[in-house]
């Protein structure tokens, strides 16, 4: 069972390292250039960031001089030489906690600045991906999974504006908080910074370790978790088929291998995770005790106060917390990295041409349509269309038949310039598709597809997809014109009931008429026809037939079709083998004929004898 998808919602967390960047320098230097757009909102925010933080790193040691303050008055009083003053250590505290409220003030506006930046950054990369959508060939959705396109949209952008919020700020703030408790310790005592450092490799040593160790489970976390929310999603998506093979047991067999996988490998990144703070406490500690047997014995020298510990021992806490902070957030920095080399994979994709130098009007533009030695292959060294030529007169019904692969689709693509053919040339009214912009060329179409495609909204909204601007009547003229009008008002709401995926009561044959009402009000000059009767039963069939009909009266259009028996009355019938055209005529011409029509209808005609 594949897993096609990206797992969805990645679950980055703190100190998991997630997918690497393969090139992390240029990634970021793209990102940084990105965002340069942002440049005055993040100096800004620099600047409240690391304000907020020295405001923070100050408090202690002016809370020290409170410590000092209340020792030395106890001492005096015991001494009977003098007392507490309260109203100096009231002035202190008072001092401490108008430092802290403004470095709160200041921590909250950088947060929100930074929220600010990270969700414009996202909302701009979702818009810039949304138009790089319209402007990239189909061979490269074609080429890959619809997953791994909507990826980019979801699960990266998501991943970056996560990993963005937390780790740049963290960033600032930790570089800032480690270089002025530093800068604080030393000026408290430069002997006791010295011991206080002994404790940096051996934590640094730790923390090495237990990554270097947990790092492999992590990555094997996210592999597995991604394989068992790909595998229910396909087992949801296939529930039927699943249980109408019995595949009942094989299925949670398989799911139960994965989820022992997962569970193996989450317990194990979860246990050297949660090793990382007990081990890192009790280094810490030792490093509290050291700092308290070489302080008392400095105080007793009258070297430093007794305030000074206290500050001190703040300090050291505040001094290593950083280091893990820094650590963490070179991880989310991968996690930035790699989800940002995606995205600008993406926007850097090749696009189409969208328009021509001197571009042909479409006013003008009437149907004819005509085929010159058309050669064509999706890879270039495998042609699949090697000759293919044909005429189209201006409303004339043309019926494109052949057997699977015989390149009946392919053409449609290329008149559509979905792909651009290799040699020969396609013309409509005697000129080269390629010499209309692209965008245009293709208002001059309409299509109806097998597959049909209906979104979530009114029946009306559904129909006037096909033109905005178009009126209530004549959307409703157009349903009428589908001849699907009787059962739309049969639904409850009539046009305004709303479609989803969960509406049971609309057939696929009824689904396909409201895509034919939509190309009706359309009213494209060609039209495209590609199976639209291919999965419905026969009645269905003649309905929607007599639907198409009414579609194609006056129009230039193109049926590719299986079923011959719904072609009979076509204009011009094309028959395809292998990318060439073995024949071409009227029904009767090419039954009198007695080729390869003859028999490709005859045998479903026996087919459906037979039945």
């Amino acid at each position: 069972m594949s897993n096609n998808t990206r797992p969805a919602g990645p679950g980055h967390r703190r100190g998991v390292p997630g997918e690497k960047a393969k090139d992390f320098r240029g990634t970021m230097g793209k990102l940084i250039q990105y965002m340069g757009r942002y440049k005055f909102r993040l100096l800004l925010m620099m600047i409240f960031a690391m304000g907020g933080t020295i405001f923070n790193i100050v408090g202690p040691k002016i809370l020290g001089k409170a410590t000092t303050e209340l020792f030395n008055g106890l001492v005096a009083k015991v001494g009977g030489t003098g007392s507490i003053d309260f109203e100096r250590i009231t002035y202190i505290l008072i001092s401490v906690m108008c430092l802290y409220f403004v470095s709160s003030v200041l921590s909250f506006v950088q947060g929100y600045i930074m929220s600010g930046i990270s969700n414009d950054v996202t909302y701009n990369m979702r818009k810039d991906i949304s138009k790089k959508i319209n402007r990239i060939p189909l061979k490269y959705f074609e080429s890959r999974t619809h997953g791994e396109v909507l990826s980019r949209v979801t699960n990266d952008v998501d991943t970056l504006q996560q990993s963005l919020n937390q780790s740049l700020t963290q960033l600032i703030t930790s570089t800032t908080t480690l270089i002025g408790v530093f800068v604080m310790m030393l000026s408290i005592n430069v002997w006791m910074t010295l011991a206080a450092l002994l404790i940096l490799p051996v934590s640094m040593f730790i923390i090495a370790n237990v990554m270097k160790r947990s790092q492999k489970f992590f990555i094997a976390q996210q592999r597995y978790l991604g394989e068992v929310n790909g595998q229910v999603e396909e087992i949801y998506s296939g529930h039927n088929v699943v249980k109408a093979f019995n595949k009942e047991e094989s299925v949670i067999e398989e799911f139960e291998r994965t989820n022992q996988k997962l569970y193996e490998s989450a317990w194990k990144s979860q246990f050297f995770s949660g090793m990382m703070m007990p081990v890192m406490q009790f280094v810490g500690n030792l490093g509290y005790v050291m700092v308290a047997l070489f302080g008392g014995f400095l105080t007793i020298k009258g070297a430093i106060e007794v305030g000074d510990i206290q500050s001190f021992f703040q300090y050291i806490r505040n001094f290593t917390q950083p280091i893990q902070q820094i650590a963490q957030v070179g991880n989310m920095l991968q996690s930035t990295a790699a989800a940002s080399e995606r995205v600008f994979e993406f926007l850097n994709e090749e696009e189409e041409e969208r328009t021509a130098e001197n571009p042909v009007s479409v006013d003008t533009v009437s149907g004819n349509v005509s085929f010159n030695h058309v050669s064509f292959g999706y890879d270039p060294d495998q042609i699949i269309i090697h000759d293919f030529s044909a005429r189209v007169q201006q409303g004339q019904k043309v019926a494109i038949v052949g057997p699977t692969g015989a390149g009946k689709t392919t053409m449609v693509k290329l008149l559509m310039r979905f792909y651009d053919v290799n040699s020969g040339e396609i013309s409509i009214d005697g000129h080269n598709i390629m010499d209309f912009n692209r965008s245009e060329l293709r208002e001059l179409f309409g299509m109806v597809l097998q597959d049909t495609w209906l979104f979530h909204g009114t029946i009306m909204e559904n129909i006037r997809y096909g033109r905005l601007d178009a009126t209530d009547e004549e959307v409703k003229a157009a349903a009428k014109a589908a001849h699907a009008h009787r059962f739309i008002m049969a639904q409850p709401g009539g046009y305004n009931m709303v479609l989803d995926e969960e509406t049971g009561n609309i057939s696929q044959g009824q689904k396909q008429l409201l895509t034919i009402a939509r190309a009706i009000l359309a009213d494209n000059k060609i039209l495209i026809l590609d199976e639209a009767t291919s999965s419905v039963d026969t009645r269905t069939e003649i309905q929607i037939q007599k639907a198409m009909d009414n579609l194609m009266r006056g129009r230039t259009s193109f049926v590719i079709a299986h079923r011959l028996s719904t072609i009979r009355n076509a204009d011009l019938i094309l028959v395809m083998k292998d990318g060439d055209i073995i024949e071409q005529g009227t029904h009767e011409e090419l039954l009198e004929a007695q080729g390869f029509y003859a028999n490709l209808y005859n045998s479903q005609f026996e087919k459906a004898e037979a039945v």
